[in-house]
Parts: structure tokens; C-alpha cells; sequence
């Protein structure tokens, strides 16, 4: 039990410490440039038919296409967030899903400017309506999620000060313990999806080319399953801390905003993002439901 433990401590403290946490952006904003003049390289590459790619031809066919790679790498740092931030803060942790599917919309959106046709016929064009969908997603989720915080951090001021009492110390020690296991499991996870995508593009025997749609759910969409079970799981565990009738509907609707960000994964087009924005909007009104819940005071008898 000591070595189990030993272990889990090494882990937070290579991996999920403040000092690690300015580590890994350092790293992956060098890995972020890498890749974009990888990106341009292949792109300059391809235009002078050194090289060619019979596949996701969206990504080789302009320079603008290129942001699409670093982002990617933007997005995976997002996650290493998510899960820096889990033992810290839940609402905090539910914020950094929103801030991932948000990143996505915008890493299509580079794509979709890529494949921009400008014709009189803007709203006749699929792919030109699908960017103007994905521009007003853009601004409507940053404004909910300036939105989430600003009542995370209202709800965090309208909280009693003093010490934390030893429920919620152990609720905070269990996610904590929790964050360090999803550690090995995001890692196996992307390596897995990478290497199942490369094989099942360029090497099986029966591959079909993969459409850009698929590119922006690899590991993603097997990320949010994983987060679903964990926000079930915190939902579980809360309950040894607190029977607030309000703190438990927040966590359920947590769930409920998870579950609908997962769902958009496996649709497309407006319906897609129809579902980010409902998730994010739940998200938002349930934290403002739960604030005014706080804020009553019980009758005196």
C-alpha cells in the first residue's frame, strides 16, 4: 500500500505539480511551432508534387490549412489542464471540456477557411454555411464560458471562508487520486487512437480514406466517454461529503452537459453544433441555478 502510494505521489509531482504544469506549456508551444513548419513544409512539398497525399487532401491543399496541426497539440495540452485542474476545482475542470470543444470548432474553422468558395451563392454553399455556423458557435461559446467563470468565481466569494472540513478534504483527496490514474489512461488512450488512425488510413488492407470529419474525433470522442464515467464517479463520491440538494443537480448537470458534448461527436454539420452550444448553455444555467441555491438562508423557527 506505502509503494502504491509512494507511486501515485511521484506521479502528481512529475506530472500534475505547478512546476510540471509550466513545463509541459513550454513544451508544447515548441512542439505547437514544430509542427506548423512540419505542416507548411509538407504543404509547399505537396504543391511542387514532391510528395502526395490521396487522403485528407483539406489539410495539403493551402498554407491557412497548417494551423490546423498546431491546435491539435494546443488541444491535447487542454487536456493535460483538465485533469491538472480536477483535484482543484470541479467547476473549474468542467470549464476546461467546454474550453477543449471550443478549441475544436475553431481548429475546424481554420479547415473551413482552407475550402473557402467566395461566391454570390454564400448560404447555397455547404461548406461556406458550415463556417458561417462555426463562427457564430465561436463567439457564442467564448461568451458562455466567460460567462461559467465569472459564476465559478462568484459562487467561490459567496462561500464561507475558514479551513476545509474533513469531508471535503477527503472529497479533494479523492480527486486527486483520481486525476493521477486518468494520467496513464489519457496517455495509453492517445497513443492507441493515433496508432489505430495511421493503420486504418495508410496500411489496412481494406482502408478507406477517412474524411476530415473523423480526423477532428479521433481520441476525442473516446476522451469524453472516459469523462462521463469520471463525472459520474465524482457525482458518487460527493455524496460522502454533502446531501445539498443544489450541489448534487449541479453535478448531474455536469453529467448531462458531458453526455450532450459527447453526442455531438457522433453527428454533423448544424445539428453538431447545435448540441456544443445546448451542452455549454446547460452547463452555465445549472451553475447559475446552483449559485441562487447558495444564497438562500434558512427561516428561523
Amino acid at each position: 500500500m506505502t509503494t502504491i502510494s509512494t507511486v501515485f505521489n511521484s506521479v502528481y509531482s512529475k506530472i500534475l505539480s505547478e512546476e510540471a504544469r509550466k513545463k509541459s506549456e513550454v513544451v508544447i508551444v515548441i512542439i505547437a511551432i514544430a509542427s506548423f513548419l512540419l505542416h507548411l513544409l509538407l504543404i509547399f512539398l505537396v504543391d511542387l508534387k514532391v510528395v502526395a497525399f490521396d487522403g485528407y487532401k483539406e489539410l495539403f491543399n493551402n498554407p491557412i490549412a497548417a494551423i490546423y496541426t498546431p491546435f491539435s497539440f494546443i488541444l491535447i495540452y487542454e487536456v493535460y489542464l483538465l485533469i491538472y485542474y480536477l483535484p482543484k476545482s470541479t467547476t473549474t475542470y468542467i470549464g476546461k471540456q467546454y474550453e477543449i470543444m471550443t478549441l475544436i470548432v475553431i481548429r475546424r474553422i481554420f479547415k473551413d477557411l482552407s475550402q473557402l468558395q467566395l461566391t454570390p451563392d454564400w448560404f447555397k454553399v455547404p461548406s461556406d454555411l458550415l463556417l458561417t455556423y462555426d463562427l457564430i458557435a465561436t463567439m457564442v461559446l467564448f461568451l458562455l464560458i466567460l460567462l461559467f467563470y465569472r459564476l465559478n468565481r462568484k459562487s467561490a466569494v459567496d462561500s464561507e471562508p475558514g479551513e476545509l472540513s474533513s469531508e471535503i478534504a477527503q472529497f479533494i483527496k479523492m480527486k486527486t487520486i483520481i486525476a493521477k490514474c486518468l494520467v496513464p489512461i489519457f496517455v495509453l488512450l492517445a497513443i492507441f487512437s493515433l496508432g489505430e488512425w495511421i493503420y486504418d488510413s495508410f496500411f489496412s488492407p481494406n482502408h478507406h480514406m477517412t474524411s476530415i470529419q473523423d480526423v477532428n474525433k479521433i481520441f476525442f470522442d473516446n476522451c469524453f466517454t472516459i469523462l462521463i464515467l469520471t463525472d459520474v464517479l465524482l457525482l458518487l463520491i460527493s455524496f460522502l461529503h454533502t446531501d445539498k440538494f443544489n450541489r448534487v443537480i449541479r453535478n448531474s448537470g455536469f453529467i448531462i452537459s458531458t453526455i450532450l458534448i459527447k453526442l455531438s461527436f457522433g453527428i454533423e454539420g448544424l445539428l453538431n453544433i447545435i448540441l456544443i452550444v445546448v451542452a455549454v448553455l446547460f452547463g452555465v444555467i445549472i451553475l447559475a441555478i446552483h449559485n441562487q441555491f447558495d444564497r438562500l438562508k434558512p427561516k428561523p423557527l
